[in-house]
C-alpha cells in the first residue's frame, strides 16, 4: 500500500464508526428548514449533502480542510524558486486532512508520474471524433474511455463494502495522473495540427502539464500551479462536484462519475464564465474602437450592459459576499510577474467601477469579483487565447477536490442520493391555493 493510501486509511476509515454513533446518538436532530422558493430556485441554501475536502464561507471564501486561500498561499509546499503552492499538496490536504510536508508533495508527484500513462484506445477515440468537436465533449468522452480501466468497475462483484474506497482510490489515482495527459492531447490536435508533445516525468504535474500544452516558460509553469490549486474545489454544492457525487452514490465508478461532473461543468452558466469575461472585455474595446479604455468608458459601458438586461460576466456569486479570495490570488500572481498588459489593466480597471455601480442598483447581493473575473485574462497574456479550452483547464483542476471527496464517499460508506420531490398541483393544495 503506497504512503497515501495507508495515510488516507488511517483517517478515514475509524470516522465510519464515530457516524454512526453520532447517528444514533443526533440522528433526529434537525438541521434547518428551507423555503417554497429555494425549492424553485436550485436548493440554493438548502443544506443537504457531506464534502469533507472544503466549505465555502460567505465572509472568507473556500476554505479546504479550514483553511483559507492566503494561509494556504503561504503554507503549502512550493516549487523551487516559485510563490505558488504545488497542486499535489492541496490534493493531499483534501485527502488526508493535514498540511503535506514537502516529502509529500514530491510523494504525491512521483506517484502520480508512475500511473500518468494513457492507454493508445484513449487516443484513438478522441481521433475518431472530428476535431473541431467542443473541448469539453471530447475531455468527457476521454475520461469515459479510461474507465475501461476502472479497478472499481472490473472488481467490484468481488469487493465487500469496506474495501470499495480501496479500488476507488486507485481508480482516482490513475485518473488525476492522467487529465493532464489527455486534456494537452485535446489542445495540440484541435489548435496546433496535432503536434503532440511527450510528457516530461521529471517535472511536477501542473508543470508537466503546461510542458505537454506548449508552454515551457516558468511563468506559465507557475500559472498552472496557481490555477490548478484555486479551481479545484468549491464545496459539494455546486454543480460539477454534486453532479461527481450523486453519479458515484449509484456506485458508478469514478470515471463514470467524473465524467458526468464534467458534462455539468460545461455547461454555461457553471464553467463558462472565464471565457464569456474575455469575451465581453474585448466586444467593450471594439464598441469603443480599440485600446484601453479609460475608467470613464468603463463606467458607460457598464451601465449600457446593465441597462440591456444582461450581467456584468465576472462579478456576484451565488454565496460569497466579499472579493473572491481566487480572484486577489490572481491579481496579487498579475501583479508580482506582469508589469503592463492592456487586458490585464482593463480587469483592474473594471474591478475599481463595477462594484460601486452594482451596489447603486440595490439589486445585487454580492457587487464583488470572482474568480473568472480575472483568470481568462492571465491565460490570454501568456497565449492561450483558445477561450472554449478554458473549462478543459478548469475541469483537469476540478478533478482534485471531487476526486478526493469520491474516496471519502465510499470509505465513509454514504448512500445513493435520492431525495424526494413532489408536483406544483400537490403543493398548491398544501398551500390551499386555488
Amino acid at each position: 500500500m503506497d504512503k497515501i493510501k495507508e495515510k488516507f486509511a488511517e483517517k478515514a476509515l475509524p470516522m465510519t464508526g464515530e457516524i454512526k454513533n453520532m447517528l444514533k446518538s443526533h440522528g433526529d436532530t434537525i438541521m434547518g428548514d428551507y423555503k417554497l422558493s429555494q425549492m424553485y430556485g436550485g436548493m440554493k441554501g438548502i443544506v443537504g449533502m457531506v464534502t469533507e475536502t472544503s466549505k465555502l464561507d460567505p465572509a472568507e471564501g473556500i476554505r479546504f480542510r479550514g483553511y483559507s486561500i492566503p494561509e494556504l498561499r503561504e503554507q503549502l509546499p512550493k516549487a523551487p524558486g516559485g510563490f505558488e503552492p504545488l497542486p499535489e499538496g492541496i490534493f493531499y490536504l483534501m485527502l488526508i486532512g493535514e498540511l503535506p510536508t514537502e516529502e509529500d508533495v514530491i510523494g504525491v508527484s512521483n506517484n502520480w508520474a508512475r500511473r500518468a500513462i494513457v492507454p493508445k484506445h484513449v487516443f484513438n477515440v478522441l481521433d475518431a471524433l472530428p476535431v473541431k468537436t467542443q473541448p469539453m465533449t471530447q475531455f468527457s468522452a476521454a475520461i469515459l474511455a479510461l474507465g475501461t480501466e476502472s479497478e472499481f468497475a472490473n472488481k467490484y462483484h468481488d469487493l465487500a463494502k469496506k474495501d470499495y474506497w480501496d479500488s476507488t482510490y486507485e481508480d482516482v489515482m490513475n485518473l488525476i495522473a492522467r487529465l493532464p495527459r489527455i486534456a494537452a492531447y485535446i489542445y495540440r490536435r484541435m489548435y496546433h495540427d496535432g503536434n503532440h508533445i511527450e510528457p516530461d516525468p521529471k517535472l511536477d504535474w501542473a508543470a508537466n502539464f503546461a510542458h505537454m500544452l506548449g508552454f515551457d516558460s516558468d511563468e506559465f509553469k507557475r500559472l498552472m500551479r496557481l490555477y490548478m490549486t484555486i479551481h479545484s474545489d468549491h464545496e459539494g454544492g455546486n454543480v460539477s462536484a454534486h453532479a461527481t457525487h450523486l453519479v458515484g452514490s449509484a456506485l458508478s465508478d469514478a470515471y463514470l462519475a467524473f465524467s458526468s461532473g464534467m458534462n455539468g461543468l460545461a455547461g454555461p452558466l457553471h464553467g463558462l464564465a472565464n471565457q464569456e469575461v474575455v469575451r465581453w472585455i474585448l466586444e467593450m474595446k471594439q464598441e469603443l474602437g480599440g485600446g484601453k479604455p479609460n475608467k470613464d468608458q468603463i463606467t458607460a459601458y457598464v451601465e449600457k450592459t446593465l441597462k440591456e438586461g444582461k450581467v456584468v460576466p465576472g462579478y456576484g456569486h451565488a454565496v460569497l459576499r466579499k472579493t473572491d479570495p481566487r480572484y486577489t490570488a490572481q491579481l496579487e500572481f498579475a501583479k508580482r510577474y506582469i508589469e503592463q498588459d492592456d487586458l490585464i489593466d482593463t480587469v483592474h480597471m473594471i474591478y475599481e467601477v463595477v462594484p460601486d455601480i452594482l451596489k447603486a442598483t440595490g439589486k445585487v447581493k454580492n457587487p464583488w469579483p470572482n474568480v473568472d473575473a480575472h483568470s481568462g485574462a492571465l491565460l490570454v497574456h501568456y497565449g492561450m487565447t483558445e477561450y472554449d479550452f478554458y473549462t478543459v483547464l478548469f475541469g483537469v483542476s476540478r478533478a482534485l477536490g471531487v476526486l478526493a471527496q469520491l474516496i471519502w464517499d465510499r470509505a465513509l460508506g454514504l448512500p445513493i442520493e435520492r431525495p424526494s420531490s413532489t408536483t406544483t398541483e400537490l403543493l398548491k393544495k398544501e398551500l390551499n391555493i386555488n
